[in-house]
């Protein structure tokens, strides 16, 4: 059974609040997410309204579709949190900022150091830079002999690029509208002309 892509926050509450999980699931397949970015998916949805459908669909969505990571401290984990974060686990789990995608990179990093390939969903700045020095990190480590497994760093972009031409985005029309209620909710999303979701090689 292959590991679930562990999805951060901010893609999720996106997706989700503007009813566009079946495209995220269809893409991705079966999801995580750490307990700290369900709370966070359910504590923004309850303070802005924009984010409000997101925890409604989440719950529906259930065990089947999005499991639960338990975030306890335990040794693997905890040691992955204190060398990417700088802190201990107990201590970096009282604040709050970017604590969902240093939980989400830790899960994935104790994955793939077990021999599992797993995929992340993240579009933050840094938290995508840290994903991103793990990578290579993992790679380095299966360089010298170690039997390690990998982790692939995915988007709001890479979804919506393998989504191009399906019955979820069937056309450049469904595409832009989407993409737009996406960047009303997320306002470090590019223009979408600065992006290749309209290029030739996804609409030929």
């Amino acid at each position: 059974m292959s590991v679930r892509p562990i999805i951060d926050a901010g893609p999720g509450l996106n997706f989700l609040s503007i009813n566009k999980e079946r495209l995220l699931i269809a893409v991705l397949g079966p999801l995580s997410a750490p307990e700290t970015v369900r709370d966070e998916v359910f504590r923004k949805s309850r303070q802005d309204d924009r984010f409000r459908a997101a925890a409604t669909v989440w719950r529906k969505l259930t065990d089947r579709w999005i499991q639960i990571l338990p975030d306890d401290v335990m040794p693997e984990l905890a040691t992955v949190v204190q060398r990417i974060s700088g802190l201990p686990m107990a201590e970096r789990m009282n604040h709050a900022k970017d604590l969902g995608e240093i939980m989400v990179i830790a899960h994935a990093v104790v994955l793939a150091e077990s021999g599992q390939p797993v995929m992340v969903l993240i579009d933050d700045g840094p938290g995508a830079a840290i994903a991103t020095s793990e990578i290579r990190r993992l790679q380095r480590l299966a360089s010298s002999g170690r039997s390690v497994g990998s982790i692939t760093l995915a988007s709001t972009l890479t979804v919506l690029g393998r989504a191009a031409g399906t019955e979820h985005l069937p056309d450049q029309s469904a595409m832009r509208d989407t993409y737009r209620r996406l960047r009303e909710l997320d306002d470090g999303l590019p223009p979408i002309e600065k992006t290749d979701l309209l290029s030739d090689t996804l609409w030929p």
